[in-house]
């Protein structure tokens, strides 16, 4: 199409395009006069409409580029920079903080004061821990506890981390996850003097090697671990079986390395008592079940912008992260369909009205894809293969084995990025499929968890790494056990204050009548909630 310009500069079409433009002009006048306005008034609404369009496409335009700068970021809920300093592998920089410590590998110590921002909102929402934290930094119940940790390094973990430190412990940390640390975050606890190893966007190669670094270190003996996933603990059975001999104990928040720690157990190779935090009530009921019912929207709104109104869902799991997902996909108005292997998870799910369905019934026409059965290969590349084009496949599980991301490594299938965290999967046909987070943890790898619920989830690890830490020998063998009920029922009632809820006391006599303390507990242990 040839052109040629105005004296002011603008651009015409010549004689032969004219004809199509003077059209659609007739017709665009056609439209403002039907409702019967006068010519010169109709000329005029016309060109508000079309200076409207225009600040329309420039918004829409700014509302993309500011979507993806802010996906592309150190966690999806914090600034942008555009340092090029960025770019290069912290394991090559040398930083310090103000103070010249340097026991630390992050991506930019700069933006501490960003991080430290992000942890003050975070310690708004977290009032219980804050409040542990108060109620027993002056008795340092931690001191002479050397911790070495492996969670997510977000704003929330680090309120622990404080609060960990504040109770007397010394404390190295790493990352569970590649794509989930908030670099700023990370970046304000290492200026803080903590050892803290962690960056988003790590290579497998860089995570074990944080972990090594968090383990060894001079003049450093860890005595306890915290975990979430079983990597930590893995590494340190695997090569270094006389620290882990002499360490006091285990905590572990994640179905992943729960079922790791019962193997142990089972095989007689766990020579320590480690605690299944996982599987209290204050985890299970709040962290997996509420945590995850606001956090999946917020991840696939942030990485699809998708409307899940009349959507067909398909949620791989009925346990408490999956009941999370469906009641969100529900309440928006998503078909929900789910599948289970254990009958009682999905007699639950039937009661929900909610379809029990086997995978292959739905792959073909199901729109959105989400695993949370802390299982593997339970998407594997004959489902990928099946998917309609345009389905979006994600996880929200601990481990990244749910979904089976290796077989789509192949020569016949063409990865695109899309943005941070988002991959188009290309089949040789052209179909192709939405990949979150190369199957990892949505929420966390993609958007963020709500802080007060974490608070609930921090103040049972932290009250678990103090009964061990302070249990007197004997009281736990080389097991894994549950967190003590009446613990459960104090890290509640420490949240109740935030809403202003009253319990109701028991008399004496009800007391009596049911055979309980006045003071709890309040169930057996074989109670389900």
């Amino acid at each position: 199409m040839s052109e040629k310009k105005h004296k002011d500069g603008t651009k015409a079409l010549h004689t032969g395009d004219n004809r199509q433009v003077l059209e659609a002009q007739k017709s665009s006048q056609a439209g403002s006069n039907r409702m019967g306005l006068q010519p010169e008034i109709a000329n005029r609404v016309r060109q508000i409409s079309f200076a409207e369009d225009k600040k329309v496409r420039k918004k829409r335009s700014m509302s993309r580029s500011i979507s993806a700068s802010s996906a592309d970021s150190f966690s999806s809920a914090s600034y942008t920079s555009s340092d090029e300093e960025d770019d290069v592998s912290p394991r090559e920089k040398l930083q310090t903080n103000s103070k010249n410590f340097s026991d630390f590998c992050i991506r930019n110590i700069k933006h501490a004061d960003f991080g430290r921002r992000e942890i003050e909102i975070a310690e708004q929402e977290m009032p219980a821990l804050m409040d542990l934290r108060k109620r027993a930094q002056g008795d340092k119940p931690l001191n002479g506890a050397r911790i070495v940790g492996c969670t997510h390094i977000s704003a929330q973990s680090a309120v622990l981390i404080e609060t960990l430190s504040a109770l007397g412990a010394k404390v190295r940390w790493c990352c569970c996850n590649i794509y989930s640390t908030q670099n700023e975050v990370a970046a304000a606890l290492s200026e803080a003097g903590y050892s803290i190893f962690a960056w988003k966007g790590q290579e497998e190669e860089d995570f074990w090697w944080c972990i090594e670094k968090c383990i060894t270190a001079d003049g450093w003996h860890p005595n306890m671990i915290l975990d979430d996933g079983g990597d930590l603990t893995h590494s340190i059975i695997k090569k270094y079986q006389t620290i882990f001999r002499g360490m006091k104990g285990i905590v572990e928040e994640s179905v992943t390395g729960v079922h790791r720690l019962y193997q142990l157990a089972k095989t007689g190779k766990l020579s320590i008592p480690a605690m299944n935090v996982n599987d209290s009530v204050t985890k299970q009921k709040f962290d997996n079940l509420y945590s995850c019912r606001e956090s999946v929207l917020d991840g696939l709104k942030r990485t699809t912008d998708i409307m899940f109104g009349g959507k067909q869902v398909v949620i791989c799991g009925y346990g408490e992260v999956g009941k999370g997902c469906c009641s969100a996909l529900k309440g928006l108005g998503a078909v929900s369909y789910v599948t289970e292997i254990d009958p009682i998870c999905a007699l639950q799910a039937c009661m929900d009205g909610i379809r029990v369905v086997r995978l292959h019934e739905v792959v073909k026409t199901a729109d959105i894809f989400i695993t949370c059965s802390g299982n593997k290969n339970v998407i594997t590349r004959e489902s990928l293969d099946k998917m309609k084009n345009g389905a979006i496949v994600c996880n929200m599980g601990h481990s990244n084995t749910e979904i089976d991301v290796t077989s789509l490594k192949t020569n016949d299938l063409t990865w695109e990025k899309v943005r941070s965290q988002v991959d188009h999967v290309i089949w040789p046909d052209g179909k192709r499929i939405v990949l979150l987070a190369e199957g990892r943890l949505l929420n966390l790898s993609c958007s963020t968890v709500p802080s007060f619920v974490l608070s609930i989830t921090h103040c049972t690890q932290a009250l678990a790494l103090i009964e061990l830490f302070n249990a007197p020998e004997g009281r736990y063998k080389q097991d894994v056990y549950l967190l003590p009920k009446k613990m459960d029922e104090y890290v509640a009632s420490l949240h109740l204050a935030t809403f202003d809820a009253h319990l109701t006391e028991l008399t004496d006599d009800q007391a009596k009548y049911l055979g309980l303390n006045k003071s709890g507990p309040f169930k057996p242990n074989y109670y389900r909630y």
